[in-house]
């Protein structure tokens, strides 16, 4: 865990490695988010990334969409995704729920172009089940923005993983 105080005194590359990472395959937002530094609270370090995203162009937005893994696929995936999964019980899929899994997910993919997104923290694979099924009816817009809301609750639940608050200014 770091302190605000030692984000704040990181280099740049350093800041990339060690905070970079909450945002799935995609170090260009630790990269751009650095500039604004020094942070004066979680919540506007976090803020600070979630706003890189929304001013990035649509196709890095895509990509970073793109850069998650399929929810209860057997692709390789970082550790806190797996991390993720697990605690969402995705890592013991029966064989025929996995395929139910594996389908919804082609179809999803099929029809959007990136996969489903979900913050599976808090979920079961019931719930996310039934979520896919949901969300496989709306718009392309419509997903790609929750899509892009999913992901910032991801980041937010990373990053309270890996800062320590010191005080009660740097809430969240």
């Amino acid at each position: 865990m770091y302190s605000l105080e030692e984000i704040n005194a990181m280099n740049r590359q350093e800041f990339i490695e060690k905070i970079g990472w909450v945002f799935e395959h995609s170090p260009w937002i630790a990269n751009k988010t650095w500039d604004y530094r020094p942070f004066p609270s979680l919540h506007e370090l976090y803020q600070l990334m979630v706003q890189v995203v929304k001013e990035a162009h649509m196709e890095d937005q895509l990509d970073l969409i793109r850069a998650h893994p399929d929810l209860g696929g057997k692709l390789k995936m970082t550790d806190s995704s797996v991390k993720e999964q697990k605690g969402a019980g995705l890592d013991s899929l029966t064989a025929e729920e996995y395929l139910e899994f594996a389908a919804l997910n082609k179809a999803y993919s099929e029809k959007y172009g990136f996969p489903f997104i979900l913050a599976v923290k808090g979920h079961t694979k019931e719930s996310i089940y039934k979520a896919m099924k949901e969300r496989i009816k709306a718009s392309k817009e419509q997903e790609f923005q929750t899509a892009l809301t999913q992901i910032f609750a991801i980041s937010k639940f990373r990053l309270d993983d890996i800062v320590k608050l010191e005080t009660k200014g740097q809430g969240a």
